[in-house]
């Protein structure tokens, strides 16, 4: 009897998540087939025959990213509390990602797509999909804030999504860059002031 069917899905599942770790850690031209096989146990050619190649893994990883970040993002915003809550709950959860995590600093789909977006359609498409997912939840949340008076500014709802994603994404790309959590919070308190006014 052939035993092997829901061991391998239990396995494939978790190559993904350890080689997330390590691309995560090493970008994409920094990681080399030996470091996927060395972090997760397998020999080339059973990642290869898994796989098909390094880009499909990364691939993988990177729509398990996805999936799982737009997931984590969408419940933040959807938390029955004030509008302005919850945009300070997501950029608090932003620096949270950034700063207090030692290995995966970032985030991931950021240096995937600052690595390699502009030759790699792949990585271009997949971070483009998850940046429209937020900005229609971001948008929604405006929205809300609009209808209720909680903000009175008299932008639409995706002009004021718009700057609040310009706002997170600037300053999550200088928290790679430079790890200065003052300077991240600053970001913040201006674009929450932008929108909400002091």
């Amino acid at each position: 009897m052939n035993k092997r069917g829901r061991p391998r899905e239990f396995d494939y599942s978790t190559i993904v998540d350890v080689a997330m770790k390590t691309f995560w850690i090493r970008g994409y031209e920094g990681c080399s087939t030996q470091d996927l096989c060395s972090d997760t146990g397998l020999g080339k050619g059973s990642l290869y025959n898994t796989f098909g190649s390094k880009h499909e893994l990364y691939k993988q990883v990177l729509e398990r990213y996805h999936e799982t970040g737009i997931r984590e993002q969408r419940k933040l915003l959807d938390t029955p509390i004030s509008v302005r809550e919850r945009l300070s709950n997501f950029f608090e959860w932003a620096l949270n990602e950034d700063f207090d995590n030692i290995d995966q600093k970032g985030c991931l789909l950021i240096k995937a797509s600052l690595e390699r977006a502009n030759n790699d359609l792949m990585v271009q498409e997949i971070f483009s999909r998850h940046v429209e997912a937020l900005k229609q939840a971001i948008e929604k949340v405006m929205e809300e804030g609009l209808r209720t008076g909680e903000i009175l500014k008299k932008q639409s709802a995706e002009e004021l999504a718009s700057l609040f994603l310009s706002s997170y994404y600037g300053f999550r790309v200088l928290n790679v860059s430079m790890q200065d959590r003052v300077l991240a919070e600053q970001v913040v308190k201006g674009t929450m002031e932008s929108i909400f006014g002091a």
